[in-house]
């Protein structure tokens, strides 16, 4: 993989040094570059990597160039950027400069989404499966999800949105998105802007097993109903409060261990990135 990359930026006139580094030091890396004042960072690998230098990255004048490389690339799917390598590198060399939103939990930053209840639970019994047996990371997915379903718990949360509006409430999950997410078919999952400068909040409504069960194979399909989520309009900041000291967050795709409450908030133009030059519609 590393000399098909130094080609490709070869072949594409971007001249460079290439690094192969583990994932818990990119952001370590990544703020290195920028404070060194390298004008472009190209980082490869899935969303959890993109999004752990993003956070080295926001609010410096460093741009990004993202290469997918992961198993999970929804940031680079949603600006657009090919899934090829050779692609993906000309979108580097011929692209335009573009300024993105980020979210943000507790100083903690992230690209994509963060949720609390059902989805970390099955992100930390996936990890486990693959650890142990060995599992691919779709089939450990499919198995943790049942599993979680199977034996959910639903959580007391205290909202405060904006700063104003609280409201207390029991849910199997709390989903925050960084920019507003589709659940409707064609385009469930995917994100139309990521400069819009607000974060996408919803949260699933109480239901019993049976009904958690439908209610998450309708999100899987793009057929949710009103009844299954609570959409939160025009949210910029958002603050969860629990009896627990500590909440498990899935963010981007990583579970993490988070001091309560939890502010959430959005950055507006924080991140630059190169992507192609027109703006993709949603896919």
């Amino acid at each position: 993989m590393r000399d098909e990359l130094a080609a490709a930026l070869d072949a594409n006139g971007i001249s460079g040094k290439v690094e192969l580094v583990d994932g818990g030091d990119i952001a370590e890396r990544v703020a290195r570059a920028a404070k060194a004042g390298e004008p472009l960072v190209i980082v490869g690998g899935g969303d959890g990597s993109i999004s752990a230098a993003a956070g080295a990255l926001a609010g410096t004048e460093t741009v990004l160039g993202l290469l997918p490389l992961g198993t999970l690339n929804h940031l680079s799917r949603d600006l657009g950027i090919p899934a090829k390598l050779d692609q993906a590198v000309a979108v580097i060399a011929t692209g335009q400069q573009r300024r993105i939103d980020v979210a943000e939990v507790n100083g903690r930053v992230f690209v994509n989404n963060a949720a609390i209840g059902l989805y970390p639970l099955m992100v930390l019994d996936r990890e486990a499966q693959q650890h142990r047996l060995g599992r691919s990371k779709r089939l450990a997915m499919v198995v943790a999800g049942l599993r979680t379903l199977i034996r959910f718990r639903h959580q007391r949360l205290s909202l405060t949105v904006n700063e104003q509006e609280q409201a207390t409430l029991d849910t199997p999950l709390l989903f925050v998105g960084n920019n507003d997410y589709s659940l409707e078919l064609p385009n469930a999952g995917t994100r139309a802007a990521l400069d819009d400068g607000r974060l996408c909040v919803m949260v699933m409504r109480k239901k019993g097993r049976a009904g958690l069960i439908a209610a998450t194979l309708r999100v899987l399909v793009g057929r949710v109903r009103n009844d299954d989520m609570i959409r939160l309009d025009d949210v910029t900041r958002l603050r969860v409060a629990s009896r627990r000291t500590h909440l498990t967050l899935a963010i981007d795709g990583e579970t993490q261990q988070v001091a309560t409450p939890l502010d959430f908030r959005i950055r507006p133009g924080a991140l630059t990135v190169i992507a192609p030059g027109d703006k993709p519609a949603a896919a």
